[in-house]
């Protein structure tokens, strides 16, 4: 009987002590638990403090702008960090020996057809290097980036494209100042290795001459419309330098332009652009050479006002918009162009007919190109392309007439036209190798079967190609 009592005093002792360790372990847990809120409310404390000092360090910087140009002084090596890359571009041409190369019916753009055998930059043949492009660009503050490319060729350093472009204006507004390709036309914002072909088509080359493009010293503001259909607007004013305008010493406005784009997707897979652009420029003393009434070389020089309307569509396809293992893209564009002044021819030879008499000059031209290309698989593209230009109506007063003769090519009329077929193979975004065979009929009475094999590999940095 005594064993009973005893046994359940033990029990309650022991469970007295059970309770007392489980009170005593809870105790210990709880205080845990409070150090660690206390821990984390200092620590969130402390960082919620560095944001406000960061916020408001911000705030400064942004109100005081020495503060930012301060940041980018020239003793701090990271304070220039450019994006560079080098376009690698060359290629094999075959095509006949024609000594003064060019487009019948239209002006030379370089000015003279019979330097190294022809217009410098169309009559190379064999193997050559094309422009080696370097670029370089950067944001120059939270205001502002800028952007260079000069073109290496034959021991020569051109600048092609050297501009500002604002960053901070806002609602759609961009202005950009210095020297910058045109935003006239589809292919002219476009360097030659972001090209579809070889060449530039006919059109281009008729207009601008060598490169295919007109680049201007100047001041250019586009705007993008808030709305759900791609609708941009742009002007620009410069100098005027380049073909079809003149270089000239003077205060003023050489060049002028204006554009616009209107653009869409149509369900995911196309897309398309269409726009519209005049350019005017003027010219003084514009050189052309030509052989005079006496069959003697002489220049005939053109002051005047030069006027082109372009039209351009493009339309593009992919399938669910994913272009990286088939894509279409149809492009083509037209222009017409107006020029009006006087002209008249001077020669230093003897027996010149050339006096130097001016006299009326109007010419309306106009031309076109269209062009496909369909990339089958994720490396092989194929294209094809028709050129097609009018050298229209000429008109010369009589008595420039009678000392200019009217034998020269560029005064003829005639349509000039090419036909061109592509493939290339691309490894990746970064190489391309081009096979590229063209029937040319841009000269009267010459049909020029050319074979053009190019490579074009770019290094380093390179931004997306415009739409």
């Amino acid at each position: 009987m005594l064993k009973k009592p005893i046994a359940m005093a033990v029990l309650a002792a022991l469970s007295c002590a059970v309770q007392a360790a489980d009170d005593a372990d809870l105790a210990a847990i709880r205080s845990q638990i409070e150090e660690l809120k206390k821990s984390y409310e200092q620590r969130i404390a402390s960082l919620e403090e560095k944001l406000a000092r960061t916020q408001a360090g911000s705030a400064v910087n942004r109100s005081d702008k020495p503060a930012v140009a301060d940041q980018l002084l020239p003793g701090k090596a990271s304070g220039f960090n450019p994006e560079v890359s080098l376009i690698l571009q060359g290629r094999y041409k075959s095509m006949k020996d024609v000594a003064e190369r060019g487009i019948t019916g239209f002006v030379p753009a370089g000015g003279h057809a019979h330097e190294d055998g022809g217009i410098k930059g169309i009559s190379k043949r064999g193997f050559s290097v094309d422009h080696t492009e370097l670029m370089l660009s950067a944001n120059v503050d939270p205001y502002w980036r800028g952007q260079a490319i000069l073109a290496i060729a034959d021991g020569e350093v051109e600048v092609e494209e050297a501009w500002v472009q604002s960053l901070a204006i806002g609602h759609g507004v961009g202005l950009k100042a210095g020297r910058y390709l045109s935003g006239i036309g589809y292919l002219n914002e476009q360097h030659p290795h972001a090209w579809d072909f070889a060449d530039a088509p006919l059109m281009y080359s008729a207009l601008f001459g060598e490169h295919g493009s007109y680049a201007q010293d100047g001041v250019q503001l586009k705007w993008l419309a808030p709305t759900s259909m791609m609708l941009e607007f742009g002007a620009e004013v410069g100098r005027g330098a380049n073909f079809p305008s003149t270089d000239r010493n003077g205060n003023g406005i050489g060049a002028s332009a204006i554009f616009a784009h209107i653009g869409d997707d149509v369900g995911v897979a196309n897309s398309w652009r269409a726009g519209l652009s005049y350019q005017r420029t003027r010219a003084r003393g514009r050189e052309a050479e030509v052989h005079d009434a006496n069959d003697v070389h002489g220049e005939a020089l053109f002051s005047g006002e030069s006027k082109t309307w372009l039209a351009d569509f493009v339309w593009k396809w992919a399938p669910d918009g994913n272009p990286k293992y088939r894509n279409f893209k149809f492009q083509g564009e037209y222009f017409n162009r107006r020029e009006s002044g006087d002209i008249g021819c001077e020669s230093d030879e003897a027996g010149a007919a050339c006096s130097g008499v001016r006299d009326l000059y109007r010419s309306r031209q106009s031309g076109w190109y269209a062009q496909a290309v369909y990339q089958f698989t994720p490396n092989w593209r194929a294209g094809v392309r028709y050129d097609r230009l009018n050298s229209g109506s000429t008109k010369i007063g009589a008595n420039a007439l009678a000392e200019i003769g009217n034998e020269n090519a560029m005064f003829k009329d005639f349509r000039p036209s090419r036909a061109s077929l592509m493939v290339d193979y691309g490894w990746s975004e970064f190489s391309r190798v081009r096979l590229q065979y063209a029937r040319d009929r841009s000269m009267a009475g010459i049909t020029d079967n050319q074979v053009t094999v190019q490579y074009i590999m770019s290094l380093g940095a390179h931004g997306a190609h415009k739409f």
